[in-house]
């Protein structure tokens, strides 16, 4: 499969409720009930949302409600089927939907093509134990791509999720060999399209997703702004954009985690929310691929924190993003063509979402 689709992403919190279950398992549910090529559920770590209420894991309490992010990629047709039982499962949060091009089986050689400033984001989905050569699959990936001269990749664990279409859940007891986890990749698109070449030959069954970025910033060198977006498009859809910082747990800013640093000043700048989520693998520039490993004092894993706003808005937000980057961090931005809040099931835009339309 070579195919554009779209990506489906919610955000809200882990206890959140559908009735009598919790909205996260609801909503995997429903991707695995309707075969959803790929889907993932991401535990955040830390964030807010619209109510600027804190959810942190840094807090030792039996009553953790930390941020969730659930994704689902798949054809335009078959996502805007699901659009009203996501929403009639959801009773808060962000739901959007994004453009993505969606490859799977046998990898063919992917021409991608840029606009001056912009990159390709890469997304590999993979089985939490898979291997390669005797090494896990997550770590070839990222050694072919620190290899190939990718800017940066993170890797991030899923606890639950579907991958070509069947439901991959985590169990309390049990290895949980095939529960997905993502590796995201930011790079330019010649690089890329050589790594996505040769995934056929590394993995068995290869499942990625391939999407346009810009590169914002990289170790503290400012190399482009957040596009400057209309409120709407040309038919009156209103746009919304997204940044994406990529650091690691270790990054101070005075002393204090800088994905910890960022997620204050968001909130205290009056943001609509951010979700910070922490990786267990991964690099950028440099660096070699590292994370978690056995018997560390430390840790020393990735951190990617999301924030989408409306136009009007992202420059504010990354006014506070650039002070926070000074010396270390990957930012990138995006364009997001729909977008619906939702509190107490209601949504705010009206259904089906819309994809408004950029020349970007």
């Amino acid at each position: 499969m070579n195919a554009d689709c779209l990506k489906l992403t919610t955000y809200g919190g882990e206890r959140h409720r559908a009735g009598r279950r919790f909205a996260a398992d609801a909503l995997l549910d429903l991707y695995g009930a309707r075969g959803a090529p790929v889907s993932i559920l991401l535990r955040g770590a830390l964030g807010f949302g619209a109510g600027q209420r804190l959810r942190t894991d840094r807090l030792l309490t039996l009553s953790e409600d930390l941020p969730v992010v659930a994704i689902a990629v798949d054809t335009r047709a078959r996502i805007e089927a699901l659009l009203d039982d996501v929403m009639e499962i959801e009773p808060r949060g962000l739901v959007t939907l994004e453009r993505a091009r969606l490859l799977s089986g046998a990898m063919q050689p992917l021409a991608l093509t840029e606009d001056a400033g912009d990159a390709t984001k890469l997304t590999v989905c993979l089985g939490r134990h898979a291997r390669v050569a005797g090494v896990p699959a997550h770590h070839a990936v990222c050694e072919l791509l620190h290899g190939r001269g990718v800017a940066g990749a993170t890797v991030l664990l899923g606890v639950d999720g579907t991958a070509h279409g069947r439901r991959q859940r985590a169990r309390f007891v049990g290895r949980n060999a095939a529960v997905p986890l993502m590796v995201i990749a930011v790079g330019d698109g010649a690089r890329l399209a050589s790594v996505v070449r040769d995934l056929g030959g590394l993995l068995e069954r290869p499942l990625a997703t391939v999407e346009r970025v810009r590169v914002c910033k990289r170790d503290g060198r400012l190399l482009a702004r957040p596009p400057a977006l209309p409120p709407e498009d040309a038919h009156g859809l209103p746009l919304w954009q997204k940044l994406m910082v990529f650091s690691s747990e270790q990054a101070k800013v005075d002393g204090v985690p800088q994905h910890v640093a960022l997620v204050r000043a968001l909130r205290f700048a009056g943001a609509r929310g951010a979700t910070c989520l922490r990786g267990v693998w991964g690099f950028h520039g440099d660096h070699r691929p590292h994370g978690d490993r056995l018997l560390q004092l430390r840790r020393h894993v990735p951190v990617v924190t999301v924030v989408v706003e409306r136009p009007d808005a992202i420059e504010r937000a990354f006014a506070v993003v650039d002070a926070l980057t000074r010396e270390r961090g990957l930012v990138t931005s995006e364009v997001v063509p729909a977008l619906a809040t939702l509190r107490d099931g209601r949504a705010s835009a009206a259904r089906p979402l819309r994809l408004a339309r950029t020349r970007r």
